[in-house]
């Protein structure tokens, strides 16, 4: 079963999609097996991360401009190449184990939508399989 979702986001930021994932494999049935989270755009991605400081998304948000900022030497037409590598670095999906019908998640752990180069609309898809 493949769920598809969209979003509104922000010019850049981390949207926490945990509940969304969860309401899938809920609807799903599944009580073993894998969800696997994708995001099919090239300036944005899919991340496990903490969910209980927000100031967690801030700092992340920092270190990944500061490792990757906006340089003139860039070449790509559409100028947000420094977007495209941020998106390489969080990676596109996340795949997280289910166990008795729960995500296998830590206790701070939640999935985010990274986006970095919006506003836009936005889609992922969640797919759970069956152990």
């Amino acid at each position: 079963m493949l769920d598809q979702y969209s979003l509104r986001t922000d010019p850049e930021g981390f949207t926490d999609i945990t509940e969304t994932v969860r309401q899938s494999l809920a609807k799903s049935g599944v009580k073993e097996g894998v969800c696997v989270v994708f995001c099919p755009h090239t300036t944005a991605g899919i991340t496990i991360n903490e969910n209980a400081d927000p100031d967690v998304k801030h700092d992340l948000l920092l270190g990944l401009s500061k490792a990757f900022p906006d340089r003139p030497e860039f070449r790509h037409a559409e100028g947000n190449s420094a977007a495209h590598l941020k998106a390489c670095c969080v990676g596109s999906s996340v795949t997280v184990p289910v166990e008795d019908g729960r995500l296998v998640l830590g206790v701070w752990q939640g999935i985010y939508f990274c986006e970095f180069d919006g506003p836009r609309r936005r889609n992922y898809s969640v797919r759970v399989l069956k152990g």
